[in-house]
């Protein structure tokens, strides 16, 4: 019997990138259409509310059930069959005729998209043993492109085609993924034959750099929410003082935090062959600080854009190098590892936006920039303890 060939490590990287774009497509896709859905179905306030947490809700189960079955099955199939949810989930949207079936659509989008999240980190860690670091930095780039798909393509089409018509082809470029997933060969399972726990994972939290490296990237992942989700509030409200005009000019302080990350990412794929990790995470923070000060003073807006471009780039580091130590650590389980880390972060990220909001309500939008500086010197202080452990457990190892 002819044995089956072994997979291509840089043709697997490619898939998982291209399941990575189609996550970025995901992470966007609510923010880009409640507009014409608001108007379809006469949604208020609370019922767009109701949407926005759906799409974050079936991320958080997606990225805790991905881990488990990619371990026990290993990825082909999962991929699979999560981008053709989120292929079904844009059509729907584009199709819908019910709140019932847009509420139903968006928690499958979210759920694939957590899946493909969670999914193409492992399968790209466990592809990049040496090269992990500036591997995982490449693929956030490939999430950056995926998340200007969606209103890129809205912003460019929407003057000669209806809304509905371009989430409708979206969702059909989602064909082309799942239809490459079919041919390639991708790694077999590394728990083959085993009991599959859903909570399992959870007990990885016993490690104590795991656990550390968890809590850093739940800050984290709350300070890229913050981000995300509030700096075209924040220009609007402090930097441009509330001028109606200036909408436009209020979007692009989105845009630069997103093409700083995107832009630092690209560049850490190479500098990180080359570069201790240790001295990126320092640069990156103090990169990241500078922004969030210089956001503080509220100066004029070519500053403020330039701070949002460093606070975006200062924060790229962080996720693809503590990424790379986690696949370092757990190799054989990093499926299960890299859900519950993901399923923590998730829960840091609602967890930070919500708290920020209560006090952007009672004290201001102007107490973000504060709010990151803060953020920033706990996600220091953790890192520190993070590199502290590491190089203990390493030394025992040895």
């Amino acid at each position: 019997m002819t044995a089956r060939p072994m997979h291509n490590r840089n043709v697997v990287f490619a898939a998982a990138c291209a399941g990575m774009l189609l996550f970025g497509i995901v992470f966007l896709s609510l923010g880009s259409v409640n507009n014409m859905l608001a108007e379809r179905f006469l949604l208020d306030m609370n019922a767009i509310g109701t949407l926005t947490a759906l799409l974050p809700f079936g991320i958080l189960l997606g990225s805790l059930v991905f881990g488990p079955v990619a371990d026990r099955f290993g990825y082909q199939g999962l991929l699979i069959a999560c981008a053709l949810l989120v292929g079904a989930g844009l059509e729907g949207l584009a199709s819908a005729d019910s709140r019932r079936m847009v509420q139903a659509c968006v928690f499958l989008i979210g759920f694939g998209g957590g899946v493909l999240n969670g999914a193409t980190n492992a399968l790209a860690s466990d592809v990049s043993e040496g090269d992990r670091g500036a591997r995982l930095s490449l693929l956030g780039v490939f999430f950056g492109i995926g998340a200007l798909t969606m209103p890129g393509t809205l912003a460019a089409l929407s003057r000669r085609y209806a809304l509905s018509s371009i989430v409708s082809g979206v969702g059909l470029l989602a064909l082309a993924p799942a239809a490459a997933f079919t041919v390639i060969r991708f790694p077999p399972p590394k728990r083959r034959g085993e009991p599959m726990s859903f909570t399992g994972g959870f007990a990885l939290l016993k490690h104590p750099v795991f656990r550390l490296i968890v809590l850093a990237l739940a800050v984290q992942s709350g300070m890229e929410g913050m981000s995300n989700d509030w700096m075209t509030r924040y220009f609007k409200l402090v930097t441009l003082a509330g001028r109606a005009a200036d909408e436009w000019r209020a979007q692009l302080g989105l845009v630069a935090v997103t093409a700083g990350m995107v832009g630092a990412r690209l560049a850490l794929s190479g500098v990180l062959a080359r570069v201790r990790s240790q001295a990126v995470l320092a640069v990156g923070l103090a990169l990241a600080a500078t922004g969030a000060a210089v956001l503080r003073q509220a100066p004029c807006y070519t500053a403020s854009l330039a701070a949002a471009l460093c606070l975006g780039a200062g924060l790229a580091p962080v996720y693809p190098i503590l990424l790379s130590y986690v696949g370092d650590l757990f190799p054989a389980r990093s499926g299960a590892a890299f859900s519950t880390l993901f399923t923590v972060a998730l829960v840091g990220n609602m967890v930070m936006n919500k708290s920020f909001g209560a006090l952007a309500h009672a004290r201001g939008i102007n107490q973000y920039a504060a709010v990151m500086l803060g953020c920033l010197a706990l996600s220091a202080g953790l890192l520190i303890l993070v590199l502290k452990r590491l190089r203990v457990h390493r030394a025992a190892e040895a």
